[in-house]
């Protein structure tokens, strides 16, 4: 498991407050437990880092829930990273069956399953997919949120 916390150099962007970028990754087993343990870690990280975690925590159990079940290799995982820049975090969600591309579909009335990708759709402000290196593909998806407000200093303040 690797969570970091890093300066941006990069001239142009808009990093969070005090000028970072976040990231976070972690190697799961794909199989159910690995897509319950990417939720878990994922509300983890983004409470760590003071971050809103409820529509973050819907998109990554439907992509690693898909690629435990449609993007599974025996013997191979999933891989999902979480980076916050400004006001935005990225999901992406990466597994080994590049072959298997998602799409966005209408599960009927009576199904079971399906309607993954329609919450996906529905909770982030955009996502996609990037073909990797085959075999590999990843499903990423961006959620733009309001940054915390900075914790005022007292220093110097009446009253101290």
């Amino acid at each position: 498991m690797n969570q970091e916390t890093q300066k941006s150099a990069e001239p142009g962007t808009r990093p969070g407050s005090g000028g970072e970028v976040r990231n976070f990754t972690v190697l799961l087993s794909s199989t159910p437990r690995g897509a319950r343990l990417a939720r878990l870690l994922t509300v983890d990280a983004l409470r760590s880092w003071g971050l809103p975690h409820e529509r973050a925590s819907h998109v990554v159990a439907e992509l690693a829930a898909n690629a435990a079940t449609h993007g599974r290799l025996p013997g191979r995982s999933f891989r999902v990273t979480l980076y916050v820049v400004g006001a935005t975090l990225r999901i992406e969600v990466t597994d080994a069956r590049g072959d298997r591309l998602p799409v966005l579909r209408a599960a009927g009335d009576v199904a079971e399953s399906g309607r993954g990708l329609l919450l996906v759709e529905a909770l982030a402000d955009r996502w996609g997919v990037t073909e990797g290196r085959f075999p590999r593909k990843t499903v990423w998806a961006e959620l733009a949120f309001t940054p915390p407000e900075p914790v005022p200093s007292r220093s110097g303040a009446v009253g101290d």
